[in-house]
């Protein structure tokens, strides 16, 4: 499912290991169609580590939605939110570890990240400055 008006788009996927796969294309051609491919790579990284980290844990769909806020100057935003309502905890992988990467990942890539609760689940979102 695809909604999309202005600068901001919006997919939910089924809690299905597909479902990587899949919303790193979606957010990779919406960063082409917007014309911000200088972003495609690490916003579709970001998001596969965050889009895995629900299917590990959650259950139910798993929503993206990318928004290029006006009142924010050049700044995209990414969300991914899930039905699960417990917050996201980094943490320190040790050198073998097979996982526990992803949060980190996020947040020494992004300008900004964090999480807020939602309505049922929760978000987590990041920030990217987009290159003028």
């Amino acid at each position: 499912m695809i909604d999309t008006e202005g600068d901001c788009a919006e997919w939910a996927f089924p809690a299905e290991p597909g479902a990587v796969r899949t919303a790193r294309q979606a957010v990779r051609g919406q960063l082409r169609d917007w014309g911000l491919d200088s972003l495609a790579d690490l916003a579709a990284l970001l998001v596969s580590e965050l889009v895995t980290n629900a299917l590990r844990h959650a259950t139910g769909p798993i929503g993206v939605r990318l928004v290029r806020p006006s009142d924010l100057g050049a700044v995209l935003l990414v969300e991914v939110s899930d039905p699960l309502p417990d917050p996201p905890r980094e943490r320190a992988a040790r050198l073998d570890d097979e996982s526990g990467r992803g949060l980190h990942l996020v947040a020494s890539s992004s300008r900004r990240w964090g999480t807020r609760p939602g309505v049922s689940g929760k978000t987590v979102w990041f920030e990217l400055a987009v290159p003028e």
